[in-house]
């Protein structure tokens, strides 16, 4: 009975997170400068008329729609990864430099390869991410263990510390990033299709592999000496799920710069709604963290409306005083 209790709430919780982010879809495609209609987002999926409202919506927001759920799936998983692979409640890309070293590593080579193509700032983003993880981790590694709070500090002193390098070359080469800047600010506004052919690949094998994958993170969960008895290889499967984050978490920086919290907060979320299994963990965070960005989307359109503004204003302002709360708590549970 129990049993069937819980597989009731799940479908329940799955289908109303879906019925949500389908809502949250259609929204984004409706609001902006240009007012439409939800009749007229339904003719434009089916038409090749070359109206005015038709190629608002097939051109601008639909690809920035897609980016906003692409994005948001691949952080609230990889942060969700990150969480379990180190038992750390306060783990994240963000937190953990993943983010700093990918957008490090990215501006570097917009600002000294100018003639760089879109396509290989995906493979510059994840060099930067192992960059920034490696630097967290060895930091934060002693002889006496890690501790959360002590990786968290590790990530917070390493994100601030790369983040001021970035800071550092937009102001010694002004001329050649002004483009940076607003992908520095988490912005989504101005992704085209060509973005989305840029992540869409690199994003799905992440999100699928880890939800084909996911009972291994719920075996690591009960800690390293009975996963090892399940006959589990603790170090391989936390070296191949890193690089599933370094996947998931540099190329969602290589399009929209580093949005931050959604792989800190979504994953809490899940846990709280879901429970502890990350066979439903895994790809409900991907959908609650496509809701979020999407909604945040939505609503970084009305901060200065009818100009943009980018969508992490909005991210940070949820986000912040989350990671309040659980620096608070001391990242004593791993809920």
């Amino acid at each position: 009975m129990e049993s069937k209790k819980t597989l009731t709430k799940v479908l329940f919780l799955f289908t109303a997170v879906f019925l949500l982010l389908i809502l949250g879809i259609l929204t984004s495609l409706r609001i902006g400068a240009v007012s439409t209609d939800f009749g007229l987002i339904f003719q434009s999926f089916f038409s090749n008329e070359q109206t005015k409202e038709f190629l608002i919506i097939q051109n601008l927001r639909l690809p920035r729609t897609l980016i906003a759920v692409i994005i948001g799936a691949s952080l609230a998983i990889a942060g969700a990864i990150m969480q379990a692979i180190t038992l750390n409640p306060l783990a994240s890309p963000q937190i953990f430099g993943v983010n700093a070293g990918a957008s490090l590593v990215v501006v570097l080579s917009l600002v000294f390869l100018p003639s760089i193509s879109p396509s290989s700032l995906v493979y510059f983003a994840f060099l930067g991410a192992i960059l920034g993880g490696s630097i967290v981790y060895s930091m934060a590694s002693s002889s006496t263990g890690t501790s959360p709070v002590k990786l968290a500090l590790a990530g917070i002193t390493v994100h601030l510390f790369l983040s001021a390098i970035i800071e550092g070359i937009v102001l010694f080469h002004e001329d050649s990033t002004q483009s940076v800047l607003f992908w520095l600010a988490w912005a989504i506004d101005g992704a085209t299709w060509n973005e989305v052919q840029l992540i869409w690949p690199w994003a799905t094998a992440g999100i699928i592999i880890s939800v084909i994958l996911a009972r291994q993170l719920t075996i690591l969960g009960l800690g390293d000496d009975m996963a090892k008895g399940l006959g589990q290889n603790v170090v391989v499967i936390r070296l191949f799920f890193s690089m599933l984050v370094v996947v998931l978490a540099g190329a969602s920086v290589s399009v929209a710069g580093p949005i931050g919290f959604i792989g800190l907060i979504i994953p809490h979320i899940a846990r709280k709604l879901i429970g502890i299994d990350y066979s439903l963990i895994i790809p409900f965070s991907g959908l609650l963290g496509a809701l979020l960005l999407v909604t945040a989307d939505v609503l970084s359109r009305f901060i200065a409306f009818p100009s943009e503004s980018p969508v992490g204003i909005v991210t940070a302002l949820i986000g912040a005083p989350y990671f309040l709360y659980l620096a608070r708590k001391g990242g004593k549970a791993h809920e």
